[in-house]
């Protein structure tokens, strides 16, 4: 027979811990965050001193016992749980039986810098927590060295964003809170170059491929999911690129932008002296 759930009443006093940090300020405070789902929670307890609590149903303790050993290893407490309390804790529509609360993670930004980072991903002005956690995610599939959120930006703890990095927040360092201007300066005074993505941009990526110079250490600043990026941070830029539009779509959104830019500097970075057109001469 399974065991009986611990925490059987969503009005538990670790419930009500938990669930507050569905808020930011709560969050603030507390420095703590919900991570939610299996792939988010394994990562979180191999993530080092990380995992504080995991809550589970006993389906999900039965179905994924490994991640709950993990978790235990990892110096967690797990409590199991009836549905309702999962469903009280969780930010999700469809719980996935297990919700785990971690410590912040945020690197200071002067240790990237500090790092001599090659690739590195700046969101500035980035609102929506889905897109920010997409872009984190695509930045760790790429190889970056980084993620920095400015000041501007959304938290980078809030449940969605979490969600929609599928674990990659705990693969790199991500510094938060960083005002643009001082994210570009030192970013350049690490002798890393500054790419504006911008679909007005006057330089195009294919022809900065072409020419082979995408393969020195790069930022690439991505702006705000409506209206891009203020021509204030433009001018901030080395360079302001857009991504090319071969058929009529009127634009990329910007995660998908996000993706093709940072994967053409990793392939430029791999290849020597830069990556150049198969039909350059």
């Amino acid at each position: 027979m399974p065991a009986a759930p611990e925490l059987i009443s969503p009005k538990s006093s670790r419930v009500s811990a938990a669930r507050r940090l569905g808020k930011r300020n709560f969050r603030g405070k507390e420095r703590l965050f919900l991570a939610e789902g299996p792939q988010a929670v394994r990562e979180a307890a191999a993530h080092t001193d990380t995992l504080v609590e995991l809550f589970a149903t006993v389906d999900a303790a039965e179905r994924y016992a490994d991640i709950v050993g993990e978790a235990r290893t990892a110096g967690a407490r797990v409590h199991l749980a009836d549905e309702d309390v999962i469903a009280d804790i969780s930010t999700t529509v469809t719980p996935q039986g297990l919700v785990g609360v971690c410590r912040f993670i945020d690197t200071p930004f002067d240790s990237i810098l500090a790092a001599r980072p090659k690739l590195v991903a700046v969101l500035a002005h980035v609102r929506d927590p889905g897109n920010a956690g997409t872009v984190l995610r695509c930045a760790d599939a790429a190889g970056a060295d980084a993620v920095v959120l400015t000041d501007a930006s959304v938290d980078l703890y809030n449940p969605k964003c979490v969600r929609a990095s599928v674990g990659s927040l705990f693969h790199l360092p991500v510094a938060v809170g960083v005002p643009v201007e001082r994210a570009v300066k030192g970013l350049k005074d690490a002798g890393v170059r500054i790419l504006a993505a911008d679909g007005a941009g006057q330089d195009d990526l294919d022809d900065e491929l072409d020419k082979g110079t995408m393969g020195t250490p790069s930022a690439w600043v991505f702006g705000n999911e409506a209206w891009g990026l203020p021509e204030e941070t433009r001018a901030l830029a080395d360079a302001v690129v857009r991504v090319p539009i071969h058929g009529r779509a009127e634009s990329l959104n910007l995660a998908t932008a996000a993706a093709v830019c940072l994967y053409a500097s990793a392939r430029a970075q791999r290849a020597a002296g830069g990556c150049r057109s198969v039909t350059a001469s």
